[in-house]
C-alpha cells in the first residue's frame, strides 16, 4: 500500500483488501489484483469508468492477475463499465456462423429471440438455447444437402430427421423443431409452419423406461470424484434435478436433524446422500479453507465468488452416456414401480407437477403390465 502513489490505486487497494476478506481470496489472487489493478489504473483519474475490455485486453499478458477478480473490485467501486458481448451472444454468433449458407441467419434471429424474448415469448435459460441449437443443429446440416432455406423445408423433411428417433430424444427433438419454424412462421421467414402436423403435447413420445443393469454398473464404476458422488446421490435418491444441486447452500442441510431441503422441498437424508455429503464437504474444507461462499457445491471459479457453479460444471461430473436427469427419471419411476403407481405419492415425495407424476404412473403400469416386470425383479438394488 506504500507504494499506491494515486488516491485511486489506494481506495482500489484496500477495497481489494476488503473482498479478499470477505471471499477467502488466496495471497497469491490477493498479490495478482494488486498487480493488475496498478497495470489497469495506471492513467486514470477516477472521473472516467474504467472499460471491462480493457480490463481483459492490459490483464491478460500477466498470467498472475486475474481480470474477474479485478473487474469485482472496480464494480465495487463503481468505476467499471461492461462494454463486452456477453458470452452467449457470443456463442451464438460463433455456433450459427458455422451453419450452411442460407440458414445461419435466421437460426440466429430465432436464439436470440429465445435468449431476450419478445410479446409472445418468455426468454429462455442458455442452457434451453444451447441444447435446442444441439438438437437443430444436425437436422439443418442434412436438409442443407438438399435445401437451401427454412423456407423450403416441408413436413417430409422434418418426418425423415424425426424417423429414428424414440422415447424423450424424439419428443425433446419435436419441442426443438417446433420453437424454430414457429418462430419463422411468426416472423415471415417461411410460408407454412411444416412442424403443424405434430402431434402431442407435454411428454408426448416421451417413453419412461428403467435404466438397465449395464446403465447401474457404469454409473457405480464411474463415479469416481467427491463431487460425482455427491451429485449422483441426490439425483438417484432425491431426484434432484441440476439446477437444483448446484443452488444447494450449507443451509439447507440439517446435519444432526438428517434433513435436506432441494427446491424448497425438505426431505429425510438419507445414509447414501448423507456419506456422499460429508465426503465432499471435507474435501470443500481442505481444498478451500476460508472460503466464504455457501453454496455446497462449488468449483475453482465458483470459490472465489458467493455465487452457484455453472451448468457446464455439472456437464463436466456427469457420466460418459448418462446423465444426472436420466438417474433422477430413473429413480421416480422406480418409486411408482414400488409403490403401486401412485400419482399422489409421486407428487408429495419428489415435489413435482400432476402431468409428469401421471407420466411416470402411466409408464410404471405398462412396464408391470409386460413381460418386463420380470427382467426389472431380477435389476440390481
Amino acid at each position: 500500500m506504500q507504494r499506491c502513489d494515486t488516491p485511486l490505486l489506494l481506495a482500489a487497494t484496500r477495497c481489494a483488501i476488503v473482498l479478499a476478506e470477505a471471499l477467502g481470496w488466496s495471497a497469491a489472487t490477493l498479490t495478482g489484483v494488486f498487480y493488475g489493478l496498478k497495470v489497469v489504473l495506471d492513467g486514470h483519474t477516477g472521473e472516467e469508468l474504467v472499460l471491462l475490455s480493457e480490463v481483459r485486453e492490459r490483464v491478460r499478458p500477466r498470467s498472475h492477475s486475474s481480470a474477474t477478480r479485478i473487474a469485482e473490485v472496480l464494480a465495487e467501486l463503481e468505476l467499471l463499465h461492461d462494454d463486452t458481448t456477453a458470452a452467449i451472444r457470443t456463442w451464438i454468433d460463433r455456433r450459427t456462423g458455422e451453419l450452411p449458407a442460407g440458414f445461419g441467419r435466421d437460426v440466429r434471429a430465432w436464439l436470440v429471440v429465445l435468449l431476450d424474448g419478445d410479446a409472445r415469448t418468455r426468454p429462455r435459460s442458455h442452457a434451453t438455447l444451447r441444447v435446442h441449437f444441439g438438437i437443430v443443429r444436425p437436422f439443418i446440416e442434412c436438409w442443407a444437402a438438399t435445401r437451401g432455406h427454412l423456407r423450403e423445408i416441408t413436413s417430409g423433411d422434418i418426418d425423415n430427421v424425426l424417423e429414428p428417433l424414440r422415447g424423450h430424444r424424439r419428443h425433446n427433438a419435436i419441442m426443438a423443431l417446433r420453437s424454430l419454424f414457429r418462430f419463422a412462421k411468426r416472423h415471415g421467414l417461411t410460408f407454412a409452419d411444416p412442424t403443424r402436423h405434430l402431434s402431442g403435447g407435454r411428454g408426448a413420445g416421451r417413453t419412461v423406461l428403467p435404466m438397465t443393469a449395464e446403465e447401474i454398473r457404469a454409473v457405480e464404476q464411474a463415479a469416481v470424484t467427491p463431487a460425482q458422488r455427491l451429485a449422483i446421490a441426490l439425483a438417484a435418491v432425491h431426484a434432484a434435478r441440476p439446477k437444483a444441486i448446484r443452488d444447494l447452500t450449507l443451509d439447507d442441510i440439517d446435519l444432526p436433524g438428517r434433513r435436506i431441503t432441494l427446491a424448497g422441498h425438505r426431505q429425510r437424508l438419507g445414509e447414501l446422500t448423507r456419506n456422499a455429503l460429508l465426503a465432499w464437504l471435507g474435501y470443500r474444507h481442505a481444498t478451500w479453507p476460508d472460503m466464504a461462499n455457501r453454496n455446497v457445491l462449488v468449483s475453482r471459479v465458483s470459490a472465489l465468488g458467493t455465487g452457484p457453479v455453472s451448468p457446464d460444471y455439472l456437464d463436466k461430473h456427469q457420466l460418459r452416456g448418462i446423465s444426472l436427469e436420466q438417474i433422477r427419471r430413473d429413480r421416480i419411476l422406480q418409486e411408482a414401480l414400488v409403490t403401486g403407481a401412485d400419482p399422489l405419492h409421486l407428487a408429495l415425495v419428489f415435489n413435482i407437477d400432476h402431468t409428469n407424476a401421471m407420466a411416470y404412473v402411466n409408464a410404471a403400469r405398462n412396464l408391470l403390465s409386460s413381460p418386463a416386470e420380470q427382467a426389472l425383479s431380477r435389476r440390481p438394488k
